[in-house]
């Protein structure tokens, strides 16, 4: 496996871009999420990218317009399909030997390429997508948990002999248990906007997805609110956060992604 960093066009923009490369004739894109360059995840991406392409597949990563090493101005995510389809463009090009190839995002990388409906790739691995409304600020709109994140987190206390001996010995502030059962009981919030457009998104999508979720990420949480629970295309890493540091848990995310890669 040899890495090359390397630049490509986008239109009249220069991006930068990584390859680490390796024989196989089906590759990983990687697509970064938020504002990371493409090392990503304190640096998770770089290792990641080094250990898929150790199993035999060519691996890119790329720093959209505005991010990184990359020109131009950082326009978002829902402006990054461009983006992404002249990485693909780049990756087929610097290695010819690559007939399929499997993007995999996380947040609302994951949220970009539903957006995009795939933008050419020949699969999809969506981790934690990105539902979550943002105001003009780009902030976003509701700070709240989900309804059903709350529940399941005050299930797994119940399950807890600690949290019941607090409970019994009064460690715990009452009034703030009521606020919390009360917004526990409020029906679910209707799908965001955004929600709606990546599923239809995703619908005009034709190649093989897997949705990876790990449940004690709030994101995820409020993407399952908003989403099929029974879509068997979803996977739960159990007490994974949202970039799956934990050993354990970066090592089910990449048996995931290499699956995908396999299959």
């Amino acid at each position: 496996m040899t890495r090359h960093s390397l630049t490509f066009g986008c239109g009249s923009l220069t991006l930068a871009g990584t390859l680490d490369t390796a024989s196989g004739s089906t590759g990983l894109l990687i697509v970064s999420g938020g504002n990371e360059i493409r090392s990503g995840a304190f640096g998770g991406h770089a290792g990641m990218a080094a250990r898929i392409a150790a199993a035999g597949y060519p691996v890119f990563r790329f720093d959209r317009r505005g991010i990184g090493d990359s020109e131009g101005e950082n326009r978002g995510f829902r402006h990054s399909d461009k983006d992404i389809s002249s990485a693909l463009d780049a990756f087929r090009a610097m290695a010819p030997q690559v007939t399929r190839v499997v993007a995999f995002g996380n947040c609302d990388a994951a949220s970009a390429l539903m957006l995009a409906r795939g933008a050419g790739c020949d699969g999809l691995v969506l981790s934690n997508p990105w539902t979550i409304e943002q105001d003009e600020s780009g902030g976003a709109e509701d700070g709240a948990p989900p309804p059903a994140a709350i529940r399941a987190r005050y299930l797994e206390k119940l399950k807890n002999p600690r949290e019941i001996m607090r409970l019994m010995g009064g460690g715990v502030d009452f009034s703030k248990l009521a606020r919390g059962m009360a917004q526990a009981l409020r029906p679910a919030p209707p799908p965001s906007s955004l929600a709606r457009e990546m599923a239809a998104g995703l619908s005009g999508f034709a190649g093989p997805v897997r949705i990876l979720l790990a449940t004690a990420d709030r994101t995820a949480q409020v993407f399952e609110a908003a989403w099929d629970r029974s879509d068997p295309r979803i996977g739960r890493c159990e007490g994974a956060g949202h970039a799956y540091v934990e050993r354990a848990h970066r090592d089910w995310l990449e048996a995931q992604i290499l699956a995908s890669l396999k299959a």
